[in-house]
């Protein structure tokens, strides 16, 4: 062995050791938050006292226990993972025992004993938790323990609020296709990759970049919440990009009109706006005859951020003083992003101009056929043998 050798040896041991106790404070984290789930939804519908705390169950919970990581808002996301995710159960209860039995060797107590015996399938497999599983899950459908062992915590909680079953799967199995981080994931759902997806006609060369690129009238009578994009009949593509997205929305000015409300007449596409030495511009301006006024709309292909607010102010300012007429009402300012949380939504406008809105649009959604074939293709013949026997293993027991 020569120095560089040793070098390298010691870089590797560090490496190797240290994912390893990443994965592992991963698991756990996972457990924890889980088992913190059941426990809420647990009293929620069979605690002796139930009745007492009601809607501010998680607030009082928080305040006993009083550490950090149990905030309310915290609370209610472990309820969810254990809500949308019940069967994750049989693989933390095995998880937990492993563990334990390792612990014990060592002369350390485990938690195993701190597991409620609800956790542990019957022979049945017919009481308890387990009546929260389904009996037979789709094909498409992600193993759960896929699921616990190849997906953090913070992904996981983040797939939770998607609804729709088949789309959550598809951005499961991709996340652990393409091992996304939770930041990539998050980046893929603000920007519509499912649906993007079900409209490329090669959905393997998308999923290649997405990889490569890992990383009187009120004004609020003509705002719709959200504003959907269905009517555009988007075009299959070989692969929609982002930027093939955009162009698309905003190439269907005359029908965007028509499904924001009348009296909106257009003005300008990609807006030059120079300000000092700067130039911006402003994805589309209109002038509505109703309220007599220009209404500027900013098209974001992501979910909100602080900063699209103040950019879409500045605009809306630039307008009321230089092009603004003496007849004129202020102008209005519409952001329109795929999503948007509320709380950030009014930190970020509360002190700017009142016409400034933000609402979100929904594109045309894919086929649940077309995507559960997706799924079902891009699936590999080994994943799907070891699928199979674990169905199998199931319904022995």
């Amino acid at each position: 062995m020569d120095f560089e050798s040793l070098v390298g040896r010691i870089n590797q041991v560090q490496d190797v050791l240290q994912s390893q106790a990443a994965h592992a404070i991963n698991l756990a984290l996972t457990a924890r938050n889980w088992l913190v789930g059941y426990y809420i939804v647990e009293f929620e519908q069979h605690g002796e006292d139930r009745a007492k705390y009601g809607d501010r169950l998680l607030n009082r919970l928080a305040q006993s226990i009083n550490k950090k990581g149990f905030e309310p808002r915290t609370l209610r996301l472990y309820r969810r993972l254990y809500l949308v995710y019940p069967q994750l159960g049989k693989e933390i209860a095995s998880y937990l025992q492993k563990n334990s039995l390792m612990m014990a060797k060592t002369g350390v107590q485990g938690m195993w004993q701190a597991v409620p015996a609800k956790l542990l399938p019957s022979e049945n497999q017919t009481s308890g938790i387990w009546q929260a599983v389904p009996a037979k899950l789709e094909e498409w459908s992600t193993p759960a323990d896929k699921l616990f062992y190849r997906l953090n915590y913070t992904s996981l909680a983040c797939l939770t609020s998607i609804e729709d079953p088949l789309k959550r799967a598809f951005y499961e199995q991709e996340t652990i296709r393409g091992c996304w981080t939770y930041r990539e994931l998050d980046r893929q759902i603000s920007s519509q990759y499912y649906e993007r997806m079900g409209l490329s006609k090669d959905k393997k060369a998308l999923q290649r970049l997405a990889s490569k690129d890992a990383q009187q009238l009120a004004p609020h009578d003509i705002i719709h919440n959200p504003v959907t994009l269905e009517f555009l009949g988007l075009p299959s593509e070989n692969v929609y990009t982002e930027s093939k997205l955009e162009t698309t929305i905003l190439n269907h000015l005359q029908k965007v009109l028509m499904e924001m409300g009348r009296g909106f007449c257009f003005e300008a596409r990609q807006k030059r706006v120079l300000i000092d030495q700067d130039y911006f511009k402003a994805d589309l301006i209109f002038y509505h005859r109703i309220l007599k006024c220009h209404v500027i709309i900013d098209l974001k292909i992501d979910r909100f951020r602080h900063e699209y607010a103040s950019q879409l102010n500045c605009y809306m300012n630039y307008y009321k003083h230089e092009v603004m007429q003496a007849d004129d009402n202020p102008p209005i300012g519409l952001l329109l992003c795929t999503e948007y949380g509320e709380t950030t939504v009014k930190y970020a406008t509360e002190g700017l101009s009142q016409n400034l809105f933000v609402s979100k649009y929904q594109l045309q959604l894919p086929s649940e056929e077309e995507m559960r074939q997706y799924l079902l293709e891009s699936t590999t013949a080994e994943d799907w043998e070891e699928y199979k026997k674990e169905q199998e293993n199931g319904k022995e027991m």
